[in-house]
């Protein structure tokens, strides 16, 4: 199982880059050890403090000739990963 799926490179969690903190989206049953682990050995960085919270997917409705189709979006987990002092990841190095 691959923990980390994608960096959220939001304005927001761009502007938190600059204070040592990162955000990914993360596969839903992970746990803080697994992600930590996962950071660590992806970045080669050290990991201080990781927070997760999970995010419900939206209600969506599409209008159809048979009428309305309802349904929601999947839900998601971000994990913020806070990294000790001095370290940095780069996530535009390979581009």
């Amino acid at each position: 199982m691959n923990v980390l799926k994608r960096p959220l490179v939001t304005e927001k969690f761009t502007a938190m880059n600059e204070v040592g903190k990162y955000a990914f989206e993360v596969e839903i049953k992970a746990n803080k050890v697994e992600i930590k682990k996962a950071v660590e050995k992806l970045y080669g960085v050290t990991v201080n403090k990781v927070a997760t919270m999970k995010t419900i997917g939206k209600v969506k409705s599409k209008y159809t000739k048979s009428g309305t189709v309802s349904g929601r979006t999947s839900a998601i987990k971000k994990a913020i990963v806070t990294l000790k002092e001095g370290e940095v990841i780069d996530f535009y190095s390979g581009i």
